[in-house]
């Protein structure tokens, strides 16, 4: 077993594209941990749809020895995901570490993401280790980020390391300067068992592999076990290392990070935060310095065939373990019979949830209008969490509704504040400080509503900035809005899974848009539907699809032409009776559409 002083556990946290997989594979590479032949660009980004995008959604752990002036270190790597969706896997993969490296691209300079990240990592008292990236490519900036970092961490020129994650520049300075400045892991291997689990993923032939960090005492194979917050036992099956592939060993000892299999088939049993301890020497106290997930964006989730509702359960808790910011819980819609609640922190989030049950899980489901969650007070002065439009009061019973605001940091560069601005303020955002962070870059810090966010704000500010601005956010509390419910009505009927939660002053626009969008899609009938977008009792835009008419007077030729009118009359009387008791399909694509409105 490593001694705990020739531990290092340490992260790699940048913002997105600012080459943190490139230098993690480098890293690989020049401490031999993963052979030639295994070999392959953004070797951890092992999920199909992770390498498709070019972006890390899940953070991964991987060991690596390292050799210095004679010893020999064991390096924990926890590589984190660097969209502001993914801030939840960073937060898990800080609290397991001593060090993290600062990634920055020399071409791009500190965006967004690189901030909040940072101020997440100095919660934790992390070393932090400066880094430059991309010092070969030709519009390398270097002295000027030099500077941007200095002021940003207060460190010294020489702290700061230069790097080229393709080329492999530097990386030796990289592992020496891991070894020299990031602290080792504190513990006692003699101590009860303490161990945190930041991550977990199910196997179909093993069950729930638990992945955590030893915080005191030592885990050995075959130890009873008990997991702090479920209080329930287990026999360690096996117990072992994070390498490419799970390694086992005797044991892992205090500082280290490995895996556990106990044979848990049930995904409900692992609670990512959870503490693991001895049944026979247990600790006092769990791990603290963990925290809940606040989803952001909620969305009903429904299977395609309502047969396969117990299956998508399955589905969504095996979807869980592995993704713990996913939050669920049943719901039932009229459109779409039974289904789930969900709760996500992002659209890009939700986006890749829906992909991955697709893929991996092999479901086919539907997805309903994205709200965020809001407070209702009744005239009774009851509160209410409002999360889906089916729970708002009725207009007559409410006295106030709250929304959320968040703010939101955004880093571009002078030429495109006008467009900026633009887009946040028809966004009803409220400017709050502009700040020149250097004369080619400019802080702008607004107040906005949480729902002018979840759809499309992302895509249509890289749009407007050509892709020179980055984005962060973090919720700052609900504030007092005249937020409506809007439902769509088919021949009268309301259709639950197409209402929106909306302010009003967006109510109409949108719903004109979605009565276009669905006279597009809904197939016609024998007999007129009428689409409508409401606002309680008041109709705000409508729109007709005219009825599909057999040609009845086909088969008379000739003769006069009361016989002629004489079967339209009769087509007329019976297109009445359907359209007292048609009902109209809805197909899937309409539902789908209204994620897409704004396009």
């Amino acid at each position: 077993m490593p001694r705990i002083e020739h531990i290092r556990n340490f992260c790699i946290i940048a913002h997105i594209d600012h080459g943190k997989s490139t230098l993690a594979d480098r890293l690989l590479e020049f401490t031999h941990t993963v052979s030639e032949r295994e070999m392959q660009e953004q070797v951890l980004d092992d999920m199909e749809l992770e390498r498709e995008k070019g972006i890390t959604i899940k953070s991964h752990a991987i060991q690596m020895e390292y050799q210095l002036e004679g010893e020999n270190y064991i390096l924990n790597l926890i590589d984190t995901p660097g969209h502001v969706d993914f801030s939840y896997e960073v937060s898990r993969a800080l609290a397991a570490c001593e060090g993290a490296l600062l990634l920055v691209d020399a071409t791009q300079g500190i965006q967004a993401q690189t901030i909040s990240n940072l101020y997440l990592a100095l919660d934790n008292d992390l070393e932090i280790i400066p880094v430059i990236n991309k010092i070969d490519m030709e519009g390398a900036m270097i002295e000027e980020v030099k500077d941007q970092m200095k002021d940003l961490i207060g460190c010294r020129d020489e702290d700061i390391l230069l790097a080229s994650a393709r080329t492999g520049v530097g990386v030796e300075d990289i592992l020496k300067a891991i070894v020299q400045r990031i602290p080792p892991p504190e513990g006692d291997a003699e101590a009860p068992l303490q161990a945190l689990i930041f991550d977990s993923m199910y196997n179909s032939f093993r069950g729930v592999v638990a992945y955590y960090r030893v915080f005191n005492g030592t885990l050995r194979k075959g130890d009873k076990v008990k997991f702090v917050n479920t209080g329930r036992e287990y026999d360690a099956d096996e117990v072992g290392i994070l390498r490419l592939h799970m390694e086992p060993r005797d044991a892992i000892s205090a500082g280290n990070v490995g895996y556990i299999i106990t044979g848990i088939k049930s995904a409900k049993e692992v609670r990512v935060g959870d503490t693991i301890t001895l049944v026979n020497n247990p600790c006092t106290e769990a791990v603290k310095g963990f925290e809940e997930v606040k989803p952001m964006v909620f969305a009903g989730i429904f299977p395609v065939n309502t047969e396969d509702y117990e299956e998508l359960r399955d589905c969504m808790e095996k979807l869980q373990l592995n993704d713990a910011a996913l939050t669920f819980e049943p719901e039932t819609s009229q459109a779409l019979g039974f289904g789930f609640r969900c709760g996500f922190l992002g659209m890009l989030h939700m986006e890749i949830v829906q992909e991955r049950l697709e893929r991996e899980f092999h479901q086919s489901v539907i997805t309903t209008v994205p709200n965020v969650s809001f407070i209702a007070y009744t005239t009774k002065g009851e509160k209410i969490i409002v999360n889906n439009p089916s729970q708002m009061p009725d207009p007559s019973r409410l006295e106030k509704v709250e929304e959320p605001f968040i703010r939101a940091q955004i880093i571009t560069k002078p030429e495109y504040i006008g467009n900026i601005m633009t887009l946040c303020l028809g966004k009803r955002g409220i400017l709050i400080n502009q700040h020149y962070l250097t004369p080619t870059r400019v802080e702008l810090i607004f107040e906005m509503p949480l729902t002018e966010i979840v759809f499309d704000f992302y895509d249509k500010l890289k749009s407007q900035t050509r892709g020179y601005a980055s984005f962060d956010y973090h919720p700052i509390g609900y504030r007092e809005s005249d937020i409506v419910k809007m439902d769509i009505l088919l021949n009268g009927d309301k259709v639950d899974a197409l209402s929106a939660l909306i302010h009003r002053s967006r109510a109409q626009e949108l719903g004109r848009k979605l009565c276009e969008k669905l006279k597009e899609l809904l197939p016609r009938q024998q007999f007129q539907i009428a689409i409508q977008a409401a606002i309680g009792a008041k109709i705000i835009a409508r729109e007709n699809i005219s009825a599909l008419r057999k040609d009845v007077t086909a088969k008379c030729y000739g003769g006069d032409v009361s016989r002629k009118r004489k079967l339209l009359e009769k087509q007329k009387e019976g297109k009445k009776r359907m359209r007292q008791i048609g009902s109209v399909e809805v197909p899937q694509e309409a539902f789908l559409a209204v994620l897409k409105i704004n396009e």
